[in-house]
């Protein structure tokens, strides 16, 4: 299984990037996924996580109204869409995959999460 991320970057608190990763190895439409991110010196966190379907989302508060996550089964991908930006934003961020298929549970604990990509780094100046 791989999982790899792409799209982040450097950017000016207010704007805008969108993340994509793009998985192999696995029946990608069987399988939740979500995004995490780990800033310097704090522990990882959610992010954002969506259904094997697509019909479910889930977002952190901390991003609720500015991050939307997406997928498209068909490419074998999931989006994070990233509007506003803030320096608190900075960090790098993990697609990750479900431990198992067709779970119901939509988001969770890092330790839910069997496959991981290797990571983007996003950068927010202020």
């Amino acid at each position: 299984v791989q999982l790899q991320a792409s799209g982040g970057g450097l950017v000016q608190a207010g704007g805008s990037l969108r993340l994509s990763c793009a998985a192999s190895g696995l029946p990608f439409s069987t399988y939740g996924m979500a995004w995490f991110r780990q800033a310097p010196g704090k522990e990882r966190e959610i992010v954002a996580a969506v259904s094997w379907s697509g019909g479910r989302t889930a977002h952190a508060d901390s991003v609720k109204g500015r991050f939307t996550i997406s997928r498209d089964n068909a490419k074998n991908t999931v989006y994070l869409q990233m509007n506003n930006l803030k320096p608190e934003d900075t960090a790098v961020y993990y697609c990750a995959a479900d431990y198992r298929s067709f779970r119901t549970v939509v988001g969770g604990r890092s330790d839910e999460y069997l496959y991981w990509g290797q990571g983007t780094l996003v950068t927010v100046s202020s």
